[in-house]
């Protein structure tokens, strides 16, 4: 039968019983947001030529993770691959662009975390590891542990048939004359000793599953093996899917002591504030206060997300399923 053949009557309350279809049912909601470090980071300081390299490259990884979203894949993957990009760019401090060590040696940490299981991978000390962020997955998906360091670090990734790159990948003119300054005494910027060059990405998928992941070549000139919070879960990473997925860059002191990614997870499931605030509250309070600097990454299970940071830039890109691209430095 013909709807207009209806008594009106009937029709009305056929219609008002008939739900209309909701914008999630329409379009799950999916996105992503990455970043390359926070610091000192001026218009004065940076030539377009460099600007421009660093948007570049910022945009391939932030495409990159968003185009597995959409064609229906894994928050994991997507920040994943986005991350290899920023480790495999000579401009960013992680993978290919790491600084040096006191010893003039690279190494490498990275983590990740799965917000839908609380599962997550770390690994610190790495020397022959092209992406860590590779291994830190494998570390979670193929051992019984979360963090393993060093020479064991790289005994499971061949055990795992990951092969190993020689030292000489990483090497960069630029972070070997910035440790060259650094052992002469030289004061470096903050952005050149790399307290803010760690990279991260942070992703929610269309099935509503959150994702973590974070690497970073730590600091010039560190000595006796000096880790700092990036592959601390909790610290420089973390991912919870009642809440949010956090990736942060900054001295990462301050960011162990404050345990600030689970600050930011903590405040929107316990205090029930959204993203937003928390990320605003964890950077510009807690971290503050304490007086380290720097930044963080958030999405939430909505998608919504939040890009806080207290120095004068941080490199940093979000797409999301509602046609949000972003891509900023100051």
């Amino acid at each position: 039968m013909m709807l207009r053949t209806l008594p009106a009557r009937l029709l009305v309350l056929l219609l008002a019983a008939t739900p209309a279809p909701t914008l999630a049912e329409e379009s799950p909601m999916f996105a992503i947001a990455i970043h390359g470090g926070a610091g000192v980071i001026s218009r004065s300081s940076m030539t377009p030529e460099a600007e421009k390299s660093y948007q570049e490259d910022l945009g391939k990884a932030l495409d990159a993770g968003y185009s597995i979203l959409e064609s229906g894949g894994t928050s994991m993957d997507a920040a994943i691959a986005a991350v290899k990009i920023l480790e495999d760019s000579p401009l960013f401090n992680a993978g290919r662009g790491a600084v040096f060590s006191a010893e003039g040696i690279n190494e490498l940490d990275a983590a990740v975390m799965d917000g839908q299981t609380l599962r997550a991978g770390a690994v610190a000390g790495l020397r022959h590891v092209r992406n860590p962020i590779e291994l830190a997955r494998l570390v979670m998906d193929r051992s019984p542990h979360v963090f393993l360091t060093g020479k064991g670090a790289e005994d499971f990734a061949l055990e795992n048939g990951m092969p190993l790159v020689p030292r000489s990948w990483f090497y960069t003119e630029r972070r070997w004359q910035q440790l060259e300054q650094a052992r002469r005494g030289e004061r470096l910027s903050a952005a050149d000793i790399g307290y803010y060059g760690t990279v991260g990405a942070v992703a929610l998928d269309a099935a509503g599953n959150l994702a973590a992941a974070t690497s970073t070549g730590g600091m010039t000139n560190k000595k006796w093996g000096r880790v700092g919070d990036a592959p601390l879960i909790g610290a420089g990473t973390y991912a919870d899917n009642g809440s949010c997925a956090v990736s942060a860059t900054g001295t990462g002191e301050f960011f162990i002591r404050g345990v600030i990614s689970h600050e930011v997870s903590a405040l929107m499931k316990y205090r029930g504030v959204d993203v937003a605030e928390a990320a605003r509250t964890a950077i510009q309070g807690r971290l503050a206060a304490m007086g380290g600097d720097g930044g963080v990454i958030v999405v939430d299970r909505e998608g919504n997300i939040a890009m806080e940071f207290n120095t004068e830039g941080m490199f940093r890109g979000a797409r999301d399923a509602r046609g949000k691209r972003e891509i900023a430095i100051y």
